[in-house]
């Protein structure tokens, strides 16, 4: 080429050797002390924000399984849990941790298995309160910690037992006074929380009462008081003012109804269906006591027959004395007597004084003898609780019919079919007539409500609130790592590592092409043939990027040369 297009001059930068350059320690003790800080700052969070992944992963999410457990019950829950293969942990105060996707379903496998026996809510203090004691503790301070310590173990002992979940125990202990008149009797409350399902009978309740009357003195069982979870008093002794019942007699009653009707329901629900079945039956209980005694006696029967004596008694008595001269002195008066007319027992000899004797005797004569009889004493107490009359009352759901074009159409069940079903309830109830027994069983539509579906947004589903409380630990420490990487470690890194050193600009288009090759094209016009990564073609592309103008000269001055040639 004749014709050279020098690039136009630029000032060369400074050049620094690796030897000259500082390293990347040296750089980051030049930094300011602000971005120390900030890398420092942001190297902590990250390391924390890694480790609170590392042990939310490791533990996973924990809930409390139960709070304010006491030792035995703690030790029972770790038992079972350790036999269920389920993961735990045991903190201070009673709490035992479990996954939080398996605390509901524990708790009731735990529940069905009567644990924790004391309900969650700890045993109370006992007499052990009475150990500690100040020095100027008063007497009322001393009475009322008494009365504590009382309650606690109270709670204690109604709590062992299997069917009683929790119990609270009340006293009200009055101060005594000197005056025996006017002393006031202590009463007691007690409120028990019964298992699910569960339930006390009469004698499980009076053995509740009879425990806290006897462990306070002068309390009567009548002022005790114990009622349920549900505010239902069952230690109630008097009758209900509108049945006539107390609570165990009710309770007895439904318990024969619910029998009654739970063999209709066996009965009948696989011949109509579970769903097309409604069935009750109420049962006139009597509870009056009676009790009769009769004695019966039986004379001796049969020709043969006499009655052996059992006692007899016989007593004789005479009397004599001289003859005292009465009456009216005179003749008439001294007659002998006359023989008696009127004879008790035969004939009669007249009586006669004793020889020599001038006076009169008395005899008395006495004989009683009793005889066995045969006698039987009946004592008959009429039976408590015996059904008086039943009346069974079922509705049975019209049956669906489909006709050939698909139409449903609810039909009555026939006449014949509801008087076999009469026939088997009768059997099932054990109908009986005279005592006014009634069975009526009637088919009609069951008008089923359907249920309105709630549509809950779905930041409000119950999938997503759970999501979003398991993911809320690891997206906090995500966000934690992002903010101390962009926002802390990664300028000061920037500012420590040195720039990349400029590279220098050809001097003139001669220096690009100067290895090139210009070899004919196909077209007949030179082309530039040069290997694709070459240093010298980069820098000629930098060149006619950056400077476009004498590029395009350069070509110009090409291809006016090898025309002219």
């Amino acid at each position: 080429m004749d014709t050279a297009l020098t690039a136009p001059a630029t000032a060369a930068p400074v050049m620094v050797t690796p030897t000259e350059a500082p390293n990347f320690v040296q750089r980051l003790n030049g930094l300011p002390l602000r971005s120390k800080l900030m890398m420092g700052l942001g190297l902590a969070a990250l390391a924390a924000a890694v480790l609170a992944v590392t042990l939310w992963s490791s533990q996973g999410d924990y809930r409390p399984l139960f709070t304010g457990l006491a030792d035995k019950d703690g030790g029972a829950v770790i038992g079972q849990l350790a036999a269920m293969n389920v993961p735990y942990k045991h903190e201070a105060g009673g709490t035992i941790l479990v996954p939080a996707g398996q605390v509901y379903e524990l708790r009731m496998k735990l529940a069905a298995q009567g644990l924790p026996k004391s309900g969650g809510s700890g045993s109370g203090v006992g007499f052990e309160l009475m150990d500690k004691s100040s020095i100027g503790q008063t007497q009322f301070n001393e009475r009322l910690n008494f009365q504590r310590a009382l309650e606690g173990e109270l709670t204690r002992t109604i709590t062992a037992l299997a069917d009683v979940a929790d119990a609270r125990v009340h006293l009200a202990i009055p101060q005594q006074n000197g005056f025996f008149r006017e002393q006031q009797k202590p009463s007691a409350s007690v409120m028990l929380t019964l298992r699910g399902g569960r339930t006390l009978d009469r004698s499980q309740i009076a053995g509740i009462v009879h425990l806290v009357s006897s462990s306070v003195p002068e309390l009567s069982p009548k002022a005790v008081s114990v009622l349920d979870q549900t505010g239902a008093l069952l230690s109630q002794t008097g009758a209900d003012s509108a049945t006539g019942l107390d609570s165990q007699q009710l309770q007895y009653k439904h318990q024969v109804e619910a029998s009654y009707n739970k063999r209709i329901l066996d009965l009948l629900e696989p011949v109509v269906g579970h769903d097309n079945l409604r069935a009750t039956v109420t049962a006139d209980v009597d509870f009056s006591q009676t009790e009769a005694t009769a004695e019966e006696y039986r004379p001796n029967q049969g020709p043969n027959a006499q009655a052996s004596v059992r006692s007899s008694q016989s007593s004789e008595q005479t009397n004599a004395s001289a003859a005292q001269p009465t009456g009216v002195p005179g003749a008439a008066s001294n007659q002998p007597p006359v023989p008696a007319t009127a004879p008790i027992n035969g004939a009669s000899a007249p009586l006669q004084a004793a020889p020599g004797a001038g006076g009169g005797s008395n005899n008395r004569r006495e004989q009683v003898t009793n005889y066995e009889l045969d006698k039987t004493v009946r004592v008959t107490r009429g039976a408590v609780g015996n059904v008086k009359r039943l009346n069974a009352a079922i509705v049975i759901n019209q049956r669906t019919v489909t006709d050939a074009k698909g139409k449903a159409t609810p039909q009555p069940v026939p006449p014949e079919e509801i008087s076999r079903l009469t026939d088997i309830v009768k059997e099932a109830m054990g109908f009986n007539a005279e005592r006014g027994d009634s069975v009526k069983v009637v088919s009609a539509p069951f008008i089923v409500g359907k249920p309105e579906a709630t549509d809950l947004p779905l930041w409000k589903q119950p999938w997503v609130l759970d999501l979003l409380r398991s993911a809320i630990v690891p997206a906090a420490s995500v966000l934690i790592a992002l903010i101390a990487v962009f926002g802390m470690i990664r300028p000061a890194i920037r500012a420590a590592v040195p720039p990349a050193p400029p590279e220098p600009a050809p001097e003139s288009v001669s220096e690009v092409v100067d290895d090139t090759e210009l070899l004919p094209g196909p077209d007949g016009l030179p082309r530039l043939e040069a290997p694709l990564h070459n240093e010298k073609l980069d820098r000629a592309r930098a060149l006619a990027r950056d400077n476009p103008v004498a590029v395009a000269n350069i070509v110009r001055d090409w291809m006016a040369g090898e025309t002219a040639s």
